[in-house]
């Protein structure tokens, strides 16, 4: 029976027809027993939508720590105690330097990434600034992650070079308030829609393993879908001593790829980039995440966490026979 529903499920996606909530629960209960099938389902489906090109960015983490909001999964917020060094807003030589080493890594992106709520006008106009340095000095597609930006901050950062807006939705809207409570969802959204009445392609996803419900999971990809982002960013939660969620279980590597198999089928015409908590969560298995339907990774180190040697992660793709999006 199982194996029979998945094969009308994914020939329901490749013939262009959308899926349900209810169907895609059902396809989340599905046996181990069947991984195999899910993640040839899935491959069929990103290879039709997305082919074998693969979205690899790299990024900053241009200003560390000092956040005053709760959000139960960060190192950087100041209401915990963590080991996570904190710093105000790098040097413009040093987000053209990030930039450089991002190009020699063969990234097709380069994202500078901030602490906090939302930078303040000084910070913006510096990295606006370095932005124009970055793009005299090598052609590398820019992405920024600043935090909660008005409409008019969004217009000046495309104005500067940038093309993708970062900004994450985390989880769903019923168990955001379990994660964060010194801002709503609702802001969130509010900055993806700016992010589009600016012309900004938007990358926006979440972290998954922070205690939400695989109904809440399917949710946030719906509500990912109804937003119409470009890309959604799949992170895993590697737990930090000192944040509540320290003692928090990881995932296993088969419900991971069961995760990225599920918003592939939602989100089957989107690019899915799987980024924080990949080498710690998936280990050995982590070239399957392209077969359950990924097609982009962060490469390089994360924001407080170290990533796996680029080298490797070149081997890997040019192992599975696939190409870098240039």
């Amino acid at each position: 029976m199982e194996r029979k529903f998945i094969g009308k499920l994914a020939d329901k996606v490749l013939s262009g027809k959308k899926v349900t909530e209810n169907e895609m629960y059902r396809l989340s209960q599905v046996s181990d027993d069947n991984l195999l099938l899910l993640l040839d389902s899935a491959t069929r489906i990103a290879k039709k939508y997305k082919r074998t090109i693969l979205d690899v960015c790299s990024l900053l983490n241009a200003k560390s720590g000092l956040c005053a909001e709760d959000c139960k999964y960060c190192s950087q917020s100041t209401k915990y105690k963590t080991d996570v060094p904190a710093y105000p807003l790098v040097s413009m030589d040093k987000m053209v330097l990030s930039a450089m080493n991002a190009e020699k890594m063969h990234s097709g992106r380069f994202c500078i990434v901030t602490s906090g709520g939302k930078v303040n006008g000084k910070e913006l106009k510096t990295i606006c600034d370095g932005y124009d340095r970055i793009r005299k000095k090598i052609r590398i597609k820019l992405d920024a992650s600043l935090g909660i930006l008005s409409l008019e901050e969004l217009k000046l950062l495309k104005k500067h070079g940038v093309s993708r807006y970062n900004h994450n939705l985390e989880t769903a809207e019923s168990y955001y308030l379990k994660i964060c409570t010194t801002h709503k969802f609702a802001d969130r959204v509010k900055t993806i829609r700016n992010c589009k009445k600016a012309g900004l392609e938007v990358c926006s996803g979440g972290i998954l393993g922070m205690g939400e419900s695989w109904k809440q999971r399917i949710e946030l990809a719906f509500t990912l879908k109804e937003l119409d982002v470009d890309l959604v960013p799949l992170n895993f939660l590697n737990p930090i001593k000192g944040t509540p969620l320290q003692n928090r279980k990881p995932l296993l590597p088969v419900e991971i790829l069961k995760i990225i198999v599920v918003f592939r089928f939602i989100l089957p015409d989107k690019d899915i980039k799987i980024c924080g908590g990949r080498e710690t969560n998936l280990r050995s298995l982590q070239p399957l995440l392209f077969y359950a339907g990924a097609n982009g990774i962060i490469i390089g180190n994360y924001l407080t966490t170290t990533g796996q040697d680029y080298q490797k992660d070149l081997q890997m793709i040019k192992d599975l026979g696939m190409k870098l999006k240039k």
